[in-house]
């Protein structure tokens, strides 16, 4: 039955639709009640009676048994199929297989406290389960990882962070061996011959002469052609003061002049 009401004046002016100001006023009562008391999140805000079954069907809150502070809906006609539900109410207790509710827009009054048989119930949508999905949902929300503070500036890499991966340290560890591998090869051979670096390699300088231990009568000359210049004549044994090619060397056992 529709009338006008403060109600559906209230429900009409929250939807922008006027047509709800005279309609019935059963399921807009409980709205405007639930948003009075600031439970309507958990209640729900409907004025059609089969939108509000449904909503509590996807909420997870719909129950075949009765409880105080349900919402009980009614088919007059004894379906039991949330699609024609007629009429919404509020349970307020339950006594001998039977339920006691308030509700509006019956009898042709505004309120009245009923006496129910079950027998024209559809279903009981549970507000209290509304509440504990949501708070469910609250809590699984917090587990989810932090998000990253807004503004916060990630540390800044270093040029010698990449030492630390696995190809650069092998590939320091390849270079050191072939370096180490070229120096005592060149001391097994009985000569004092450096190894030169690529860096500090003289441009368009003289070559420079290195004596041998093995074969005084040889010197061995960083030309870097790998070429052996021999002793100017009359040096011996002793090594020579002075080589054609180049200056010489002093033994490294021999003390200074």
């Amino acid at each position: 039955m529709g009338q006008s009401t403060k109600f559906g004046h209230w429900y009409a002016e929250r939807v922008q639709d006027p047509q709800y100001r005279d309609a019935p006023w059963c399921d807009m009562f409980i709205a405007w009640a639930a948003d009075r008391a600031g439970i309507a999140d958990y209640v729900g805000r409907f004025a059609w009676t089969p939108s509000h079954a449904a909503w509590f069907i996807k909420q997870g809150a719909w129950s075949s048994r009765p409880e105080p502070g349900a919402l009980v809906f009614f088919d007059w006609k004894g379906g039991k199929s949330y699609q024609g539900i007629d009429h919404v109410g509020i349970v307020e207790s339950v006594s001998g297989g039977k339920i006691h509710t308030i509700e509006a827009n019956v009898d042709r009054v505004w309120l009245k406290r009923k006496v129910r048989e079950t027998d024209k119930v559809v279903g009981y949508g549970l507000p209290r389960m509304v509440k504990a999905n949501a708070t469910l949902s609250e809590i699984r929300a917090t587990e989810h990882p932090l998000a990253p503070v807004p503004g916060a500036r990630e540390p800044q890499g270093s040029v010698f962070d990449v030492l630390g991966t696995p190809h650069a340290l092998l590939a320091v560890m390849v270079l050191t061996t072939i370096v180490l591998s070229l120096r005592f090869a060149g001391r097994r051979r009985g000569t004092h011959r450096r190894f030169t670096w690529p860096w500090k390699a003289p441009s368009g300088s003289r070559p420079t002469v290195h004596w041998t231990e093995a074969d005084p009568s040889w010197l061995d000359v960083d030309d870097h052609d790998g070429e052996r210049v021999p002793v100017a004549a009359g040096h011996g044994s002793e090594g020579p003061a002075r080589a054609s090619a180049a200056p010489s060397r002093r033994r490294p056992y021999e003390p200074k002049p």
